[in-house]
């Protein structure tokens, strides 16, 4: 994975892309690098094995945009819009997020591992099938969301709500139900067995 700046901060951008539209444009095997965008209109753009990488966004509307294994490699999203957007087999490895909304978001498999969305509200948002190994998931709201098959491993899952939450087939070795919100939530037999086992118990047959 690509370093960061320091301190955390967005990397220095090369290029600024200002107040521009891209509505409905195909952005399909487009590749930039260190590019800040801000104020760009990506509203029902669509990409294809797009290639982003040490990016910032600032205030870019993805609403109702659609991508396929196209990559966000550590990039920085600030204020950012994903009214309805999907992504699907995409890679968001080491991306930040920052006071964006994701109503209706849908991402279908990829990889997001590393990505950090604390205290962001993915209320009714899905996610199947996707790798969020060692993501920064503290303090997110999660409720009525479908995290489906989701790995989870690693991931810090301190103060998260995951309230009515469908995570049925999700890997759950990093969740402590003592320090997140679990009521109502679904889960399968195994995710029982391994939640159980973090609160001490001891599972075996009567």
């Amino acid at each position: 994975m690509v370093e960061r700046g320091r301190r955390g901060l967005p990397p220095e951008a090369g290029t600024t892309i200002r107040s521009v539209s891209w509505d409905g444009d195909d952005l399909s095997g487009q590749e930039h690098h260190r590019v800040e965008f801000v104020d760009v209109d990506m509203t029902e753009a669509t990409s294809s094995r797009a290639v982003f990488s040490e990016c910032t966004f600032r205030g870019v509307r993805f609403n109702v945009s659609t991508h396929t294994e196209s990559a966000f490699l550590n990039c920085t999203f600030v204020r950012c819009s994903f009214f309805d957007a999907t992504f699907t087999g995409c890679k968001l490895v080491g991306s930040t997020f920052d006071d964006c909304t994701f109503a209706l978001l849908k991402v279908d498999g990829g990889d997001w591992s590393f990505a950090a969305l604390p205290y962001a509200d993915l209320t009714g948002t899905t996610f199947d099938g996707v790798r969020l190994r060692e993501a920064d998931l503290r303090n997110t709201i999660c409720a009525r969301a479908t995290f489906r098959g989701v790995d989870l491993s690693g991931a810090s899952l301190r103060q998260t709500d995951f309230t009515e939450c469908d995570l049925r087939g999700s890997d759950l070795s990093a969740l402590d139900p003592r320090t997140a919100t679990v009521t109502g939530a679904k889960i399968d037999f195994s995710q029982a067995i391994t939640i159980a086992a973090a609160l001490g118990m001891d599972v075996g047959p009567g």
